[in-house]
This record gives structure tokens, sequence and C-alpha cells, in this order.
């Protein structure tokens, strides 16, 4: 069969893929409301493209704090690689890296932060951060990170408990004996009580400034109020993402949300959006709005399932060349040229 498109390899994954493996990458919270409407709510937008522009030559490259990426589609922090592809988050690593992209490691991976610095040296990669109860663990993954190489610090602040994901809860879901949250052992028992810390507040952005110097990019921030806090508190970056609909349900799709964040942020940190992105189409959407680059979290999932590093690296490459033809029928030859002009919102 022939990988066309994003939903074929959707359609592969959901048709191979182990089901309580499957129903944990595809779960939302409740009755998945804001997962769908993470995908819907590109629909609603539309082009107004411009006409004899010159799009001979393209340039598809941008920066995200100063590194250079091959094009705006990074790879968002998930957890548990193992479960979609034995190689698990190295094989991610090496994928980002092949296509020359920024890849987020989660905490929760199978694979630990030095196991996938080394799979792929030179790569852009940042961590993706839980505040746990236990601090001195928090702690000491902030400090690995940063002697692993990884350039970012990506905090996670939509998770003081999880999310109610009803197939989850049937499955009675688990991670196979044979797999393990590599950068977690020996801190607690991930199973018993719940690691995650649902104390923390604002000032704990201090905190984790006094514990590197890494760039701080806050992640799960949805009103303008927030992302105002975020640009008071001195981060570098905030990824508008609402977890991929997995935790409140009902809440307003990540490119929704993007419109009031970057109106509120006024250009003073950078902004970035997962959740939804299905087409190269779609990241032109999303630049266009005021992402400076966004980031897929379930495709990537799909890729790995499909074919390991070579099925995510097909993944990014399709987004890629979609994106780049969006562009240039948009009108548009280079990133810098992409802005609010380009789109409307449907009236239906």
């Amino acid at each position: 069969m022939a990988m066309v498109c994003l939903s074929d390899f959707e359609a592969y994954a959901k048709k191979y893929l182990p089901k309580i493996a499957w129903d944990y990458f595809a779960a939302g919270a409740d009755d998945c409301t804001t997962r769908d409407e993470n995908i819907l709510a590109y629909k609603r937008i539309r082009f107004r493209p411009r006409m004899l522009r010159d799009v001979s030559v393209m340039d598809i490259r941008t920066k995200i704090l100063g590194s250079e990426i091959s094009f705006p589609v990074g790879i968002a922090p998930t957890g548990f690689h193992q479960l979609a592809w034995p190689d698990g988050e190295k094989s991610t690593a090496r994928a980002a890296r092949a296509m020359n992209t920024c890849y987020i490691a989660s905490t929760y991976s199978t694979c630990s932060l030095e196991e996938i610095s080394a799979a792929a040296p030179g790569g852009l990669r940042w961590f993706q951060l839980y505040i746990h109860r236990n601090r001195a663990a928090s702690q000491q993954l902030v400090w690995r990170a940063e002697a692993s190489g990884f350039q970012g610090l990506v905090l996670t602040v939509d998770l003081p408990y999880t999310g109610k994901r009803r197939d989850d809860v049937r499955n009675g879901f688990r991670l196979p004996p044979h797999m393990k949250v590599k950068n977690l052992e020996g801190a607690f028992e991930v199973c018993k009580m719940s690691p995650l810390d649902p104390s923390v507040t604002w000032n704990d952005i201090y905190w984790l400034r006094s514990l590197t110097r890494l760039p701080i990019i806050i992640k799960g921030i949805l009103t303008r109020e927030d992302a105002e806090l975020a640009v008071r508190h001195g981060v570098q970056g905030i990824i508008v993402s609402n977890h991929g609909g997995r935790q409140l349900d009902e809440g307003p799709a990540t490119i929704d949300a993007l419109v009031e964040v970057v109106e509120a942020v006024r250009g003073r940190v950078e902004v970035y959006v997962d959740g939804g992105i299905r087409k190269g189409s779609d990241v032109l959407k999303a630049l266009a709005l005021g992402a400076k680059c966004v980031f897929i979290g379930r495709p990537a999932l799909w890729g790995l399932a499909y074919k390991g590093e070579e099925g995510l690296q097909d993944v990014l490459r399709i987004l890629q060349d979609e994106f780049r033809l969006s562009m240039a029928l948009a009108g548009c030859a280079s990133v810098s040229e992409i802005g609010q002009h380009l789109v409307q919102f449907s009236k239906l």
C-alpha cells in the first residue's frame, strides 16, 4: 500500500498495533470532544491565496530559539515509544536528526535521556519535564538533560492530575513488564500514587530557572491570561497545547487558542502549537496565525508503528512536501512571507 498522506499511517497503526497500545495513543479525555475538535478546527480556516508571486524557488527553513530547522514541524513529546517500535525514542531521535528538525523527548520515555542523546548526536533536542512530588528527581532530570546536550527544557503545565481516558481505564493500561520508564528508574514506583505534583505554581518557574541555563519553554497554555503570566515569569517560548485532548475535555482547539495567545504575547517570546496537525496545509494555517513552528504527536507514533525511524521520516517528508506545495499555491516563496493575510475563518 502506498503511504500518501498521514491518515494512511494512522490506518496502518490502528490495524497492526496491539489494541491496548493503539487505545493508549489514540485516547482523549472523557467524550474526546477536544481531541476531535483539534482536527475539525483546521477545517474551518480558509486560505486567501495570492497569485503571480514567483514561487520558482522555495525556502521553507525557519529558526526556533536561534536553531535552524529544515521546515517548521517538530516532534511533540509523547510517552512510551517502545509501544510503537522496539527501538522506541532512539528511532524518533534519529529520524528527527535525519530530517533536521527538533524532537522534544518526554519524561515518560522508554529510553533514557542518555540513550536518546547517544542515538542521534548533534540532533536538535529539547527535554519535556513534569515537576514531581519528589523534587530531587525532577532536579536530577534537568541536570541530566543539560549534561546530555539537550538544548531546551519544556515544562508541561496542564497535568496536575491525569485526565480520565476511558479506554485506558477499561483496558487497565500499564506498560508491559519488559518496558520501563527509563528516566525515572529508582526515583519512585510509577504505578502507585501519582508522582505528579499538583501543588506546582508559577513560582516554580523561578526554581527551574535557578537549576539550569537552558531556555524554558512552557507547554499547555490556552489563554491570554496565562500567556501574559508566562512572559512575565521569563520563559523563552510557549507551546499552545491541550495535551492532544487528553486532559480537560471541552476546552478550545489549539489552533483557536493560538490566536489569543499570539495577540497577548506580542512577539516577546516565540509561540508554537501542537494538536490536530494532519496536513502540510495545517502547518501553513498555524504559521499564518502566528505560530513559529508546529509539533506533531500522534502522527509521529504512527510513523514509528509503520517502519520505525524510516516510517517517521516518511511522515515528516510527506508533511514537508505538502507544506512546500501549500506555500507555493498560496503565493509564498519563503516562511517570512506567511502572515495572517493568508487566512480567514469560515463563516459556516
